[in-house]
C-alpha cells in the first residue's frame, strides 16, 4: 500500500506536543516582557523620586514630538498663579502616580531612545503633602525653559477655582475683595440698629468698622497659616510659603 492511513490519535498527540512547546515559548516571552517592564518601572520610579530642578535636560527627537504637549515655563507660571497651583519636582509629590504615567514614560523613552529624568508636576499645594483627587500634570524638561507634558490624571479642577483664587494673586486684588465684602456686609446691617438717624456718616462709620475687622481677619489668617500670594509660591517647595 503506497500511502498509510492517517492515525488521528497520533496526529492529535503531535498537535498536543507542538502546542505544549508553543505555550512554553509564549510563557517565556511573557516572563521576559514582564521582567523588563518591572525593571523599567523600578528605574522610572527611582528617577521620579530623585528628580531635581535644573539637573536634567532630556534629549527628545524633535520630529516625533507633539507640539500640543510642549509648554514654556512662563505659560506654566501663569497657570499656576491663576489657579494657585505649584510646579515642583516629583520628589515632593505625595500622591500616587498612576500606572498609565509609567506606561507613557516607557513609550516615550523607547520612541525617543532616551532615559527621561528631571520630572516635574503641576498640582494643588496639598497634593505635595497628602493625597487628593485634583488633576496633576506630569512634565519632563526639554531645556531653555520648555517642558513636555507626559500625562494628566485625576479629576478636573473646580470651574470656580480661578475666580476663588483671584484675591490671592496680589495685594490689589485682595484689598478690592475686602472692600467689596465690607460694603456688602455693611448693607446687610438693618437701618437704625445703632442710631435712629440713617445718614451717610453712619454708613461710613459702619463700613470703616467692617473694613478694619475683615482686614484684621485676613492678616491674622495670613500670618497664622504662613500664607503668601500666588506669584511667590507657584514654584516654592516650602509648605508655609
Amino acid at each position: 500500500m503506497l500511502f498509510q492511513r492517517t492515525n488521528l490519535l497520533e496526529k492529535l498527540r503531535l498537535e498536543k506536543e507542538k502546542l505544549s512547546k508553543s505555550e512554553e515559548l509564549i510563557l517565556d516571552e511573557v516572563r521576559a516582557i514582564l521582567s523588563k517592564v518591572d525593571d523599567d518601572n523600578s528605574r522610572i520610579a527611582k528617577n521620579l523620586v530623585n528628580s531635581q530642578s535644573g539637573s536634567s535636560v532630556n534629549s527628545f527627537t524633535f520630529d516625533l514630538l507633539d507640539s500640543d504637549k510642549i509648554f514654556h515655563i512662563d505659560q506654566i507660571k501663569n497657570l499656576c498663579i491663576d489657579y494657585r497651583l505649584r510646579f515642583l519636582d516629583t520628589k515632593y509629590f505625595k500622591g500616587e502616580i498612576p500606572a498609565e504615567a509609567y506606561s507613557k514614560i516607557r513609550s516615550l523613552e523607547k520612541e525617543h531612545n532616551t532615559e527621561l529624568r528631571g520630572f516635574k508636576i503641576i498640582a494643588p499645594s496639598k497634593l505635595f503633602k497628602l493625597e487628593d483627587k485634583d488633576d496633576p500634570l506630569l512634565f519632563a524638561p526639554m531645556g531653555n525653559g520648555y517642558y513636555y507634558l507626559i500625562h494628566k490624571w485625576g479629576n478636573d479642577l473646580n470651574p470656580f477655582r480661578k475666580l476663588m483664587m483671584w484675591p490671592f494673586k496680589n495685594v490689589g486684588n485682595l484689598i478690592f475683595v475686602i472692600v467689596l465684602i465690607s460694603y456688602l456686609t455693611t448693607l446687610l446691617i438693618p437701618n437704625g440698629l445703632f442710631s435712629k438717624s440713617n445718614s451717610v456718616a453712619e454708613f461710613g462709620i459702619l463700613f470703616f468698622f467692617m473694613f478694619k475687622s475683615i482686614v484684621a481677619i485676613a492678616i491674622f489668617y495670613g500670618f497664622a497659616m504662613g500664607k503668601n500670594f500666588s506669584p511667590a509660591i507657584w514654584n516654592s517647595k516650602y509648605y508655609n510659603a
